[in-house]
């Protein structure tokens, strides 16, 4: 459930409290009655707004606040601007994957690493298949050798229940993959 942002912070008459801590502009700082406060705030046609209320005696603030909630948001729209969202993406390969197939496969991880995205190739073992452990392992293996120019391997090929994976991360600056053109 998320607070309306009427909630989160006490203003004028809802601080209950019997002294505050009064800072800002055009106010001189110091601790003073509620009742002062308030009385301060509406001279200047602005709200008290209480913006620490752990504080001992609680921290209040003379803005307007409906501006004061809108730099709120504002700097919260900012930090989630700046907050990087790392994409995984997954490529299934079988224990005996014939080529065509492993490079389809390989282009797609370059291209993915490209954008930016993390990626996670992984080993299905199918039945019987789990005895070819070691062959999982020389694809992967294989898999992240053929992009060492793209990626950096944050982890080696390790079993997790009927599949092996392998985790890699795009470099710094990672070239864009090499279109091959079809010429007749």
């Amino acid at each position: 459930m998320r607070k309306d942002s009427k909630d989160q912070h006490r203003i004028n008459e809802r601080i209950r409290v019997p002294e505050v801590r009064l800072v800002g502009d055009n106010v001189t700082e110091g601790i003073y009655s509620t009742r002062e406060a308030l009385k301060i705030a509406e001279e200047q046609e602005l709200d008290l707004v209480e913006i620490a209320p752990t504080a001992k005696p609680p921290v209040c603030r003379i803005i307007d606040y409906k501006k004061f909630v809108y730099q709120q948001k504002k700097k919260l729209k900012e930090q989630k601007a700046k907050s990087v969202k790392v994409t995984v993406k997954e490529i299934r390969f079988g224990p005996q994957t014939d080529d065509h197939d492993y490079n389809f496969k390989l282009k797609h991880a370059m291209n993915f690493l490209a954008e930016g995205s993390k990626v996670k190739a992984y080993v299905f073992f199918r039945g019987r298949s789990i005895l070819f452990k070691e062959q999982g392992e020389v694809l992967l293996l294989r898999f992240a050798n053929e992009l060492e120019e793209y990626a950096k391997v944050e982890h080696l090929p390790i079993m997790e229940g009927k599949r092996m994976s392998i985790m890699l991360s795009p470099k710094k600056g990672t070239p864009a993959p090499r279109k091959e053109s079809k010429e007749a």
